[in-house]
C-alpha cells in the first residue's frame, strides 16, 4: 500500500494527515482496529488529575533510537539502556526495542515511513500500547507518528515529564513540573482548528465562535501564564533569603549530580536529613536544605537538588530555575558520580552541561565518586581527578574525608586577616571567634592581636581593626 504524502506546509503544518489519530472518516479498515488500541502512559494513559498521572496498568513499551552522525550504536545503545530505565520508573515494560542509522532525521516522522511501517508492524506483534522516541519529535512528526502506528508516539521529553508528575510533592515541585508539561502539550493541541473557526470581527466573518482546541489553548495560556506569575514570586523569595544568608558568616554547599547518584543517600549520611531514598530515577525533586558543622568548626548550609539525565528537556530546565537558583547561588558543588556505574565520566560530562546552561560553570565543584562500597573502580577514578574524594553513602566509608575537603573548600573561600582589638571591645573578639576561624590569638598592651580566616562581610564590620591583610 502506497504511504500517504507527509509533507507539511505553511496552512497544515503537521503535514496531510487526518486532523484527529481516531477519525473514522479517513482510517482504513486495518487502521480502525489499530485505532480502538488501549491508550498509553504520558498524555493518553490513566487518569490526570491535578497534572499527576495515575495509570491503571502497566504499559507495553517500544524503545526507538536513531544513530546520526557523529554519534555510533554504541552512544545509542547506552542511551537506549537509560531510556528503558526511565520508562521502568515511569511505570511500564519494555516489550522491544528498534535502531535505525540515519544521515538525518526524516522532517515528517523522524525515521522515515517505511521503517515507521515496520514499527507498526511490530507494535502490533507484540500488542504494544505506546512507541517511545529516544530523541524529540516535533508535534508534526509526533501525530503523523500516531497516524501510522494507531496507538501513541512519545518523546523521551514526555517520559521525563511524566516522572516527573509523579514524583513531584511540594507545592513549587508541582507548579514547576504543571509549568513544563503545559508548554510542552501546548504546541501538541489537536482538533478541528481552523477548519469551524471564525473569530473575525468585519461582515461575514461572525460565525459559531471558538472551537474546543481554541478554548483549550486559550485556558492553557492564562494557566501558563499564572504559573510563570507565582514561580516568580517564589524566585523573588529565594533571591531574598541568599541575600540575609550571604550577610552572615555561613557558606552555601550544593549536592549536584546525575540522578540515582546518591545524593539524597550522601545528604543523609551528612546531616541525617531523612530524605527520601530509593533505588529508582529522579525519586526526590524538591530541594532539601540542612545545616552541617564542618570539622574545622565552619557551618555551612546543604541542599540536595533535583539529578540531572541525559537529553534534559529544555522545559524542565527553564521551568526548575527556581529550584536550581539553589545550585547558582551556591559558593560550592558536591557533584556526586555514581563510581559502579557504567558511564561515570559521561555522567560527568552530562552534569557540567546543564552547569552551564544554568549559569553555574564558575561555583567551585568537588567531585566525589559515590558507591564505593560496591566497587574500587571508584577509588581509581577518584585518583585520576585532583582533589576528588570516593565515598560510600550507604556505609559511610570516606565521609570523614570528604567533611575534611569540604572544610577545606570553604576555608580556602575564606580571607587571612590580621586585627588588633582593644581589650575593651571583647563584643568584637566575640565576633571573631564566632563568624570566622581564629588562627592565632596574642596578648600585646592595650589589645589582642588576632590572625583570623572571615568572610568579607564580617571583614567589613571589622575594618577598623585590621591591621593587615597576610599574603
Amino acid at each position: 500500500m502506497p504511504e500517504p504524502d507527509h509533507r507539511p506546509t505553511a496552512d497544515d503544518p503537521a503535514g496531510d494527515v487526518p486532523e484527529s489519530l481516531f477519525d473514522l472518516d479517513e482510517t482504513t479498515e486495518d487502521d480502525a482496529t489499530d485505532a480502538s488500541h488501549r491508550g498509553a502512559f504520558g498524555e493518553f494513559g490513566g487518569d490526570a488529575r491535578g497534572g499527576l498521572i495515575e495509570r491503571t496498568f502497566r504499559e507495553r513499551i517500544i524503545l526507538v533510537g536513531v544513530t546520526t552522525p557523529p554519534l555510533t550504536d554504541d552512544d545509542t545503545e547506552a542511551s537506549l539502556d537509560e531510556l528503558a530505565l526511565l520508562v521502568d520508573t515511569a511505570g511500564a515494560d519494555v516489550v522491544g526495542r528498534v535502531l535505525q542509522r540515519r544521515q538525518a532525521p526524516d522532517p515528517a516522522t523522524y525515521i522515515g515511513s517505511g521503517k515507521a511501517a515496520e514499527i507498526r508492524d511490530l507494535s502490533v506483534a507484540v500488542d504494544s500500547d505506546t512507541v517511545v522516541f529516544d530523541d524529540e519529535l516535533s508535534p508534526a512528526q509526533q501525530f503523523n507518528l500516531e497516524r501510522i502506528f494507531g496507538r501513541s508516539a512519545l518523546d523521551r521529553t514526555a517520559v521525563i515529564l511524566d516522572i516527573f508528575a509523579q514524583n513531584a510533592s511540594s507545592l513549587e515541585g508541582k507548579a514547576q513540573v504543571e509549568l513544563a508539561q503545559l508548554r510542552y502539550r501546548l504546541p501538541r493541541l489537536r482538533g478541528l482548528g481552523k477548519k469551524l473557526s471564525q473569530q473575525g470581527g468585519g461582515i461575514g466573518t461572525r460565525g459559531p465562535g471558538e472551537t474546543q482546541l481554541e478554548v483549550d489553548r486559550r485556558r492553557i495560556e492564562r494557566r501558563i501564564h499564572k504559573l510563570e506569575v507565582d514561580l516568580r514570586d517564589i524566585r523573588r523569595h529565594r533571591s531574598v533569603q541568599s541575600k540575609a544568608r550571604k550577610r552572615t558568616a555561613n557558606r552555601a554547599v550544593a549536592i549536584v549530580g546525575y540522578t540515582n547518584a546518591g545524593k539524597s543517600t550522601l545528604l543523609n549520611r551528612l546531616t541525617n536529613a531523612d530524605v527520601l531514598v530509593e533505588n529508582r530515577l529522579f525519586a526526590t525533586l524538591d530541594a532539601t536544605t540542612r545545616r552541617l558543622a564542618l570539622p574545622g568548626g565552619e557551618t555551612v548550609f546543604v541542599s540536595d537538588t533535583v539529578g540531572f539525565v541525559r537529553k534534559l528537556p529544555t522545559q524542565l530546565v527553564e521551568a526548575f530555575k527556581t529550584t536550581l537558583d539553589v545550585v547558582v547561588d551556591a559558593d560550592l558543588l558536591v557533584h556526586v558520580v555514581d563510581g559502579s556505574g557504567p558511564d561515570p565520566m559521561g555522567n560527568i560530562d552530562t552534569v557540567r552541561s546543564v552547569l552551564r546552561e544554568i549559569g553555574a560553570a564558575s561555583v567551585p565543584e568537588l567531585v566525589v565518586f559515590n558507591k564505593a562500597d560496591r566497587s574500587d573502580e571508584a577509588y581509581r577514578l577518584a585518583e585520576r581527578i585532583p582533589g576528588a574524594v570516593a565515598v560510600s553513602a550507604h556505609t559511610g566509608d570516606g565521609i570523614d574525608t570528604l567533611l575534611n575537603a569540604i572544610s577545606d573548600r570553604v576555608r580556602a573561600l575564606t580571607t587571612m586577616i590580621e586585627l588588633f582589638i582593644p581589650f575593651d571591645r571583647g563584643d568584637m573578639l566575640a565576633a571573631v571567634h564566632r563568624e570566622g576561624q581564629v588562627l592565632v590569638e596574642q596578648p600585646e598592651p592595650g589589645g589582642m592581636r588576632v590572625r583570623a580566616r572571615l568572610e568579607d562581610g564580617s571583614i567589613g564590620r571589622l575594618r577598623e581593626f585590621v591591621v593587615a591583610t597576610p599574603t
